[in-house]
């Protein structure tokens, strides 16, 4: 038996609101949108369990502010290692020693 195609996360909102909503029963749900009962269950525990994350402030996840920790910790380190890298090539320039000055064409 082949698997159905997974819904947009727009119809699984519409489908939770209506169950919400007491418009139509998990299992009417279910069958029109042709998923198991348990899927309506899962669907709207997320939603609900979402809503609550939101209004407690808790939207952006644990793993996202790490990410993003790294990410601004690995670019202050490159902002460091160019901005040194500047001033040893400026300090070249000054004092004349332009055998340590790459050329713009080497790599």
């Amino acid at each position: 038996m082949a698997r159905p195609p997974a819904l947009p996360s727009e119809e699984k909102v519409r489908i939770v609101v209506s169950v919400l909503s007491k418009d139509r029963t998990v299992t009417e749900a279910a069958r029109e949108a042709q998923v198991s009962e348990q899927s309506i269950s899962n669907w709207r525990r997320q939603f609900i369990q979402g809503g609550s994350a939101a209004l407690a402030g808790n939207l952006i996840s644990r793993s996202t502010t790490q990410r993003e920790q790294a990410l601004s910790e690995e670019v202050r380190k490159l902002k460091q290692a160019l901005g040194e890298a500047y001033v040893e090539l400026m300090t070249w320039r000054r004092t004349g020693d332009y055998r340590r000055v790459p050329s713009g064409t080497s790599r």
